[in-house]
């Protein structure tokens, strides 16, 4: 009996055409994980303060609300029209959107009106088909600020008809800013209305950025996965960790913040 001689060369894999492969396959997970589950969102500005601080990193849920030609990361296929396998935002939900007219940035805000409703802010307070919110006061929220000072700034829990909580930001307590006295605004079939947690320092639907299309969603966020007070490139100075890092944020749920209050005053 013969054997034939295995052709040694033939076998012999390139290694640039297999890092090349892996790559590839990488990037294709990567591509699918990004698309269709969870793509991950840094915190830029402090328009969702106390619920979100800038320097946190957190997971939106790509599934929650179906997909969109936006859901697709640097291309925007035009043969998707609207949404599908879709369903419905919540109203409290904090959501990651595009912004109409310029789908190449993304903004996080808080839902708060949806198809159909009446919304409205009259000195300060938010106004949800002629309802008032109610908005309970509580202990000053204090930022630290680039130079070594902390600033105070008044802190309500503010109540959704829903039943959902969360924290809010009012440097006016007195409600005499021009986003705190606005029309009413009718939310059309399609689109929701959206604001920032830090309410005299947020572009939100009150002013510029408007009604947000269904398909501008990108989906709510679910949980913080990291939390840094500086620039992610400080990491590098290990010694600095405890200072920098926010730990108790880490794997934090989005409104961590109010629940920790809650937790602290004894409410279930």
């Amino acid at each position: 009996m013969f054997f034939k001689k295995k052709d040694k060369k033939k076998e012999k894999k390139h290694p640039i055409k297999e890092f090349f492969a892996s790559l590839t396959f990488a990037l294709v997970i990567a591509g699918f994980i990004r698309t269709f589950t969870f793509e991950p969102y840094a915190i830029p500005s402090g328009s969702m303060f106390p619920t979100m601080l800038i320097g946190d990193y957190l997971y939106i849920s790509k599934a929650a609300y179906g997909y969109s030609k936006y859901s697709f990361p640097f291309i925007y296929p035009d043969f998707i029209k609207g949404r599908f396998m879709a369903d419905m935002p919540e109203r409290g939900d904090v959501v990651v959107m595009k912004v109409p007219g310029n789908v190449e940035i993304n903004y996080i805000k808080r839902m708060i009106g949806l198809p159909g409703d009446r919304i409205q802010v009259k000195k300060g307070i938010l106004y949800i088909n002629g309802e008032a919110t109610p908005q309970e006061r509580i202990e000053d929220y204090i930022e630290r600020m680039p130079s070594g000072r902390t600033k105070k700034t008044p802190q309500f829990i503010e109540t959704l008809p829903n039943g959902k909580r969360h924290l809010i930001l009012r440097e006016d307590v007195d409600g005499q800013q021009n986003a705190d006295n606005t029309k009413e605004f009718i939310v059309p079939e399609g689109h929701f209305f959206v604001m920032g947690d830090n309410r005299n320092n947020s572009r939100d639907s009150r002013v510029g950025l408007g009604f947000i299309p269904y398909d501008h969603l990108l989906g709510p966020a679910k949980f913080t996965f990291f939390s840094i007070e500086n620039s992610v490139w400080d990491l590098i100075k290990v010694h600095k960790w405890p200072e920098i890092i926010r730990f108790d944020r880490i794997f934090s749920g989005i409104d961590y913040s109010v629940n920790r209050i809650d937790e602290k005053n004894g409410r279930s």
